[in-house]
């Protein structure tokens, strides 16, 4: 049995695995859930996000709300890069707006290690942000999950 404190897969991952952690890491993020993606990583979980160190999950979910209510529309991709053991590494691009209608994509690289129960209890971002045009934008699919026959980031040149 599944305990709440354990998020299959678990280490050391494989490649497809790890392809499936990613993904699942993509989903949640796309519900712009601060509560449903802090549960994923540790209680005493740490983080660089860009200037921020956040640290716990009351930490993270609270990142993550003030995160999601100034970048809207919000839409993600991750695709693996690497991983080892315990860790992954990811690439990453979003889209989303501002409140006074500026498009941006940003791109990005996380490096992610786990704890024995799969939650993640490192997690390093760098990220940069492009403006775009809203005529640029690549990820149109409904608010919520990228569907499966949507192209990844490879396929998309990004």
């Amino acid at each position: 049995m599944t305990s709440p404190e354990t998020r299959p897969p678990l280490p050391p991952f494989t490649r497809q695995t790890a392809i499936q952690k990613v993904r699942m890491a993509e989903d949640a993020w796309n519900t712009r859930d601060p509560a449903l993606v802090a549960a994923a990583y540790t209680v005493d979980s740490r983080w660089r996000n860009r200037a921020e160190f956040p640290v716990g999950r009351e930490a993270i979910k609270d990142f993550l709300t003030r995160k999601w209510a100034r970048e809207l529309d919000y839409r993600l991709i991750k695709e693996l890069w690497a991983f080892a053991d315990n860790r992954i590494a990811v690439r990453f691009a979003y889209e989303w707006r501002d409140d006074a209608g500026n498009w941006f994509r940003s791109y990005g690289n996380e490096n992610w290690e786990f704890d024995a129960h799969g939650l993640m209890r490192l997690r390093f971002a760098s990220i940069n942000d492009l403006p775009i045009e809203v005529t640029d934008r690549r990820y149109l699919w409904p608010q919520g999950r990228r569907p499966d026959d949507h192209p990844g980031l490879s396929d998309l040149g990004l």
